[in-house]
């Protein structure tokens, strides 16, 4: 027991430590959520061509990503998962999961997930685990799949996804500083540019006009997998 209170006294400690340690740079960071799922061909297009400027122009310095990887899937009444793409759907969902969990540093688990829905576009997504490789990552979120771990996390994702206000509609979905751009999803760097409130703006933001209104893309509504829609 005293074991256990002793263990209990380190975790806090160093759950304070951490929230002491955040720099008041990243403590103003706009948080960006990205809701998908890994074989929805409009997802991996969003990823592979759109998202990954994050990390091309500055943004990512101001971002906080959070990457959810369960999308329109469902929990069956007996416990199993139901992905809209299929069984393979929910096995890479997972995989995306445990790597998120296993490397939380969103460079490393970016280029895994980048890497994975890229070959989902080219339809060659039965060759994901050579993307660990291309990561230089080790495969250890393969046993965080096989351990159940990776399950768990799923059902966490559930949780969260199912809590969106307003209900998510379809994947992508995206969410800056818990504002869901909705329809207007591919626009997502001006919404992070007007969301940031600190002092080191990236030149990808100070080339946007502050004076202008938010563009809208009327478009992204034919790109998206619509939640209960059959593939």
């Amino acid at each position: 027991m005293a074991s256990k209170k002793l263990l209990l006294m380190f975790s806090l400690l160093a759950s304070l430590l951490f929230l002491l340690s955040i720099s008041p740079c990243v403590a103003e960071n706009v948080t960006v959520s990205v809701y998908y799922e890994t074989l929805c061909p409009y997802c991996a297009d969003f990823i592979v061509n759109h998202l990954v400027k994050l990390f091309q122009n500055g943004l990512s310095s101001i971002v906080n990503l959070r990457m959810i990887p369960w999308g329109n899937a469902l929990i069956q009444s007996d416990g199993n998962f139901s992905c809209q793409h299929g069984p393979d759907e929910c096995l890479l969902n997972t995989i995306e999961a445990c790597t998120v969990a296993v490397y939380p540093d969103v460079v490393k688990h970016f280029n895994f997930i980048y890497c994975v829905e890229h070959l989902t576009l080219q339809r060659k997504q039965a060759d994901w685990m050579s993307c660990f490789d291309t990561a230089r990552l080790s495969k250890v979120p393969i046993n965080c799949y096989r351990n159940g771990y990776g399950k768990q996390l799923e059902q966490n994702y559930a949780t969260e996804t199912g809590q969106l206000n307003p209900p998510h509609r379809f994947v992508p979905w995206v969410v800056v500083n818990n504002q869901p751009l909705q329809e207007d999803f591919m626009n997502f760097a001006s919404y992070v540019c007007k969301a940031y409130r600190g002092t080191k703006l990236p030149q990808a933001c100070r080339s946007l006009s502050k004076s202008e209104n938010l563009p809208k893309n009327s478009d992204s509504t034919n790109s998206v997998c619509y939640a209960g829609e059959e593939t």
